[in-house]
């Protein structure tokens, strides 16, 4: 039920004439307790912020961090539009806050799709306030929304968990952008457990930060990128530990759909990285391999040309000594102390051949470990990304 399932939140989402295709584009996720829900955000590091996540931040300063509502639109990111741009996102927050009667800055607002293109809110304000008068607690009005969030993913993506005590919901878009220092997305967190703005902020701080900022698809972060968690209270208090260990298993199943599912991908890869001086320089030297396009190119010919991952390695800017590096495919070792070693090549080729590999790396100097979620390179993302999209 993605967003829906904790108590005290309705979605819906709905065309309104952003996307000239006619597929779904707004999408509005609202609190429905009596009270205005908890919220944090995490946003992008790119200073091109786009005018969505220049208004959400504000917002939340304005409110001390809360919320009614998030509205979010695919098909034009409003990004690099100045002034008007701002406003615009402005007009969507107001639209929504109009609905229950909630003041603008109780709205939070996300956007994604073209870069550069002026957004015409004026196009979708009466559709928008339809949309907000349509909002439920069905599991297709939570399937509505995360379905209109998408731009060139092929499916949506949500996350649900319960005990019985609290829930927490999520959905999420995105699949290239993806090489953040954040979250390359939009997603919407909700949780019917009450917890203060200032917790509640630490817990998607720290949920981010495994999981959203250990992904790779093509080494840009974009304008775009929000992550909003909403608490209503529904629930009452409930265990922190366990709501930020809950908060951090949903960005990390989102962030497996968003790589699994990034533009012309074919395989799901994970670099691990061990032995590194920090857990930093681990991270670091992992990310060179995930982000090496040589590396990806391999990936998708299923070729363990371990060659290219030592190289990476080497060219990290972190501790390396070659005479201790060891590279392995799916837990078969083909380079040890620098050099090629005797090794199964049928298990690593049977291996490579399959959806989702591994790459283990060994920097032999410490104790530092660290991973990060990437894909291949293919033809299928050239197609996507040669012209506009």
């Amino acid at each position: 039920m993605s967003v829906v399932a904790p108590r005290g939140f309705a979605a819906a989402g709905a065309h309104l004439g952003i996307k000239s295709s006619g597929a779904p584009d707004c999408a509005v996720v609202a609190c429905t307790a009596d009270e205005p829900a908890s919220a944090a955000g995490v946003f992008t590091s790119n200073l091109a912020a786009a005018a969505p996540v220049i208004v959400s931040r504000a917002h939340l300063a304005a409110t001390a961090g809360h919320a009614r509502a998030v509205v979010l639109t695919s098909g034009n990111a409003n990004a690099a539009t100045g002034e008007p741009g701002r406003r615009r996102a402005e007009g969507l927050c107001a639209t929504v806050a109009g609905s229950p009667g909630a003041a603008s800055d109780e709205v939070l607002v996300a956007q994604t799709g073209l870069i550069g293109i002026p957004f015409e809110f004026e196009r979708c304000d009466a559709g928008l306030r339809d949309l907000c008068g349509a909002i439920g607690a069905s599991t297709q009005h939570g399937d509505d929304a995360a379905l209109a969030i998408m731009t060139t993913d092929t499916r949506p993506k949500s996350f649900s968990w319960t005990d019985g005590s609290f829930t927490v919901g999520a959905m999420a878009k995105g699949v290239a952008m993806l090489a953040p220092t954040m979250a390359t997305m939009l997603a919407v967190l909700t949780t019917d457990a009450a917890c203060a703005p200032g917790v509640l902020a630490d817990l998607l701080r720290a949920a981010v930060a495994p999981t959203f900022n250990r992904v790779h698809v093509d080494g840009d972060t974009s304008t775009n990128d929000t992550v909003v968690v909403l608490a209503s209270g529904r629930a009452g208090p409930v265990d922190v530990d366990l709501l930020g260990s809950v908060l951090t298993d949903a960005c990390a199943s989102l962030a497996h759909e968003m790589v699994a599912d990034a533009e012309g991908a074919t395989k799901l890869a994970t670099v691990s990285v061990r032995g590194a001086r920090t857990d930093h320089e681990a991270h670091v030297a992992a990310r060179a391999v995930a982000g090496s396009l040589l590396v990806k190119c391999s990936l998708n010919g299923a070729d363990p040309y371990w060659g290219r991952v030592v190289s990476s390695l080497g060219s990290a800017g972190v501790g390396f000594d070659m005479d201790r590096v060891a590279v392995g495919y799916g837990g078969t070792v083909v380079c040890a102390r620098g050099v090629g070693v005797d090794h199964d090549t049928g298990a690593v080729l049977a291996h490579l051949a399959g959806r989702e590999v591994t790459i283990e790396c060994d920097l032999g100097l410490g104790d530092g470990v660290g991973a990060v979620l990437c894909c291949d390179l293919g033809e299928g993302y050239l197609a996507e990304n040669r012209t506009t999209s």
